[in-house]
This record gives structure tokens, C-alpha cells and sequence, in this order.
């Protein structure tokens, strides 16, 4: 990651874009809690200082006031800092007063209701990652283990399709994330080019079984002010399950869903 200053350039002041004032212990702090939130294990203090560039002493002073604030949490047998319970009450807090999220669930649970199938709504945080922000599970047929605030690469299945297709990002840099991707069936880079075309054509897109072996993701756009790509609408089966209901039915009745959304973020 480098050091820890880094991660929070895209900050600006009063919604103008003028960048903001730099608070370096904020930024460590926040750089300590995408360090862990990234990390699969819990890490001491050593290691936490040393991915980030942080003297030890000053890295153990903020995990103190983050422990203090139950964002981190430590255990005292093992030395270890993890995640706490605090953070994650506020990421549920914030994502269920999401304002695409009330209108999106709606929609999904009246499609899921229907047809059956696992529905979604994503927020496109850039080309780093999408985060699940609205979701109705369906009761038949596939079990996903998704849940809000579950975050998945930018360009991977049908969603990544769409950020590419609509998302305004030179094919350069698309192309080398394309590359990073994980897959169970990968798509050559041809192919996937030819499919974000279809999509910026059609409205929507269609990942028969790369992405997971056997599943059929369709998603739509979403855009708001000025047009610009912010969300994205998902639906999730079984391939043989989207076969029986119809793949264009889904689709269509997915890009109507998105094109509503859209109208009503434009008038916010």
C-alpha cells in the first residue's frame, strides 16, 4: 500500500473538489482500518506499523483511541488487532439509510418475488470495487453467501461489464485490470471487449458461467446526475433455472428496473 498518507488523496472539502487538508493521524487511522479490513488474519502492532510505514509507537497510539472507540478490537492473549464490532455497526448504519438502497429494494424484492431468483444493488466505488448495498434472496434454488456491505472486484462478472461499458474509463486501463481478474471460466480478452460492447449496445449484460461455473449473473446500469454510472442492478441463478424463465425476460425486465432507478437519482 505504501505509506500511509496515501490513502486518503480523494478527499475534498464542502462537495467542491478542492482537496482537503491532510489530518495525518486521521489518515493513519483510516489507513490502519482498510489495512485490517483487507487482512484475513488479525496482525499485531509491528506488522500493522510496518505495511504502512508508521513508527511502531505511533501506530500503537492510534489502534489505542480505535480500540477505545470499539472500531478495533484487541486481543490481550494474542497481542492482535482486528476489526471491532463498532465499525461494523456503523457500515450497517450507513448502508441501510443508503438512499438508491431505499428505492432499490423495492424493485428487487417485487423481481425476486416473481421469478425466484437472488437480486442485487451495487455501488460502484471506482475501479477498485463494488459494494452491496441492497439484496432480496430468493428461496429456491441458489444459496450465495453475499450479504450488505460484501465488496467484489470493479470488472468481474456482469457488473464489471457494465462499469466498463458505461463507467468512461480508457480501454488501456481496463484492459490491465481485465487482466488481474479472477474467474472459474475466464473470458479471453477479446471476448470481454466484444461483451462490453454488447453492453453499452443492449443496456445490460450477461455472465453465463464465467464468473461462477453454473451461474448466470444479468446486470443493468444505473446512472445519475450528468448520466454517470453510479450503481448497478444484479440478478443471480442457476444457468438452467435463467434458462427456463428466459434470459431476455430477466434482462429486460432488469434494464427497465435500472432505467427507473436512473430517473429517480437524476431528479435528486
Amino acid at each position: 500500500m505504501g505509506r500511509a498518507g496515501v490513502g486518503v488523496q480523494a478527499l475534498t472539502r464542502g462537495g467542491t473538489g478542492r482537496p482537503a487538508r491532510q489530518v495525518p493521524a486521521v489518515t493513519r487511522a483510516v489507513a490502519i482500518l482498510r489495512l485490517l479490513g483487507r487482512s484475513e488474519e488479525s496482525r499485531g502492532v509491528n506488522a500493522i506499523a510496518r505495511a504502512l510505514g508508521l513508527i511502531p509507537s505511533t501506530c500503537l497510539h492510534i489502534l489505542r483511541v480505535l480500540v477505545a472507540e470499539e472500531l478495533v478490537a484487541f486481543d490481550p492473549v494474542t497481542k492482535r488487532y482486528r476489526l471491532g464490532a463498532g465499525l461494523v455497526t456503523m457500515a450497517r448504519s450507513a448502508l441501510s439509510r443508503n438512499g438508491f438502497a431505499e428505492m432499490a429494494q423495492p424493485e428487487l424484492d417485487r423481481l425476486t418475488r416473481r421469478h425466484g431468483v437472488t437480486t442485487i444493488g451495487v455501488q460502484v466505488i471506482g475501479l477498485e470495487h463494488i459494494v452491496v448495498v441492497a439484496i432480496a434472496r430468493s428461496d429456491q434454488g441458489l444459496r450465495l453467501h453475499v450479504d450488505l456491505g460484501s465488496r467484489f472486484p470493479a470488472l468481474i462478472s456482469a457488473s464489471g461489464r457494465c462499469v466498463a461499458a458505461f463507467g468512461g474509463y480508457p480501454g488501456s486501463t481496463l484492459d490491465r485490470r481485465f487482466r488481474a481478474l479472477r474467474w472459474d471460466r475466464p473470458p479471453s480478452l477479446g471476448a470481454w471487449r466484444a461483451e462490453v460492447g454488447a453492453t453499452r449496445a443492449n443496456g445490460y449484460a450477461v455472465d453465463e458461467g464465467n464468473y461462477i461455473r453454473g451461474v448466470t449473473i444479468i446486470a443493468a446500469p444505473v446512472r445519475g446526475a450528468r448520466e454517470q454510472l453510479t450503481h448497478v442492478v444484479v440478478v443471480v441463478g442457476v444457468s438452467e433455472q435463467v434458462q427456463k424463465i428466459g434470459v431476455d425476460t430477466l434482462a429486460l425486465e432488469l434494464r427497465t428496473i435500472a432505467d427507473r432507478l436512473s430517473q429517480q437519482l437524476g431528479a435528486r
